[in-house]
């Protein structure tokens, strides 16, 4: 690893028990500067709450990112006003608890990771958009470090949107959210490492994570259902990126798809 770069693993949504265990089988042998998850269900596949966050942080994990789940268990409140290295969508309404970025130091190396919910089939949340423009303003001068966004939006039209909005501002722009890995990660022109979302880790042989049994008999009566985590053939899904330093620009973003 080069002093002049910054290497960043980061991997898709974590569902539930399986996905932390993979997650902490799959660190031990990581090459990173900052290794970074979306966390939004690692407690019982929708939610987080402390003793899931502090479990996977315990891991060797810098941060954790989430979305619209993130409310989910009312414990995780207090705690987001307290553990800075759990953040919620940046662009959430003012007082809302928690906060949506954070800068992180490591080995004298230092990364922001913001935190970012789209609105298209969403909450109605503040412009994402906007709320990114407002957020580099404001962190424009304060500190020379690479900037790593996890955009959790639905629309793959947003989420590519917020990419050219954004490409060669900041180092990233990782999407989450629907669990299911696409294939367009690239090097925008500018200099962005981009990807539509980096899928999810967790069962593959499930519905996003969820035992298909039950999600196919939900679609199939439109009956209420008891979801379960899918626990079979558990896979890690994200994205490896390595950032220049100097420049902030994403010299390479690689696809990582890997059975536990």
């Amino acid at each position: 690893m080069q002093d002049n770069e910054v290497r960043v693993f980061f991997l898709g949504d974590v569902i539930g028990k399986p996905g932390r265990k993979a997650v902490e089988q799959f660190i031990k042998k990581s090459d990173s500067d900052f290794f970074i998850i979306n966390g939004e269900n690692l407690a019982g596949g929708i939610g987080i709450t402390p003793k899931t966050a502090l479990e996977i942080l315990s891991y060797g994990v810098d941060a954790i990112t989430t979305g619209n789940h993130v409310w989910k268990k009312k414990e995780i409140i207090p705690f987001l006003m307290e553990e800075k290295r759990v953040l919620r969508p940046l662009n959430y309404p003012r007082g809302t608890p928690g906060f949506g970025y954070g800068l992180f130091r490591k080995n004298n190396k230092s990364l922001y990771v913001v935190n970012i919910e789209g609105r298209v089939f969403m909450n109605h949340l503040e412009c994402p958009f906007r709320s990114m423009e407002d957020l580099l303003d404001e962190i424009g001068s304060e500190i020379d470090a690479p900037i790593f966004v996890d955009f959790h939006a639905e629309a793959t039209s947003e989420k590519i949107a917020m990419g050219w909005f954004l490409d060669g501002k900041v180092s990233a722009v990782i999407g989450t959210h629907t669990h299911v890995q696409t294939s367009d990660s690239r090097v925008l022109p500018n200099g962005t490492g981009y990807i539509t979302d980096a899928g999810m880790t967790g069962s593959i042989n499930s519905v996003i994570g969820m035992d298909k049994k039950a999600v196919l008999e939900k679609f199939i009566t439109l009956l209420p259902q008891k979801y379960e985590v899918g626990k079979d053939d558990v896979e890690i899904q994200g994205v490896s990126l390595t950032i220049d330093i100097k420049t902030k620009k994403c010299l390479k973003i690689e696809a990582i798809r890997e059975k536990i």
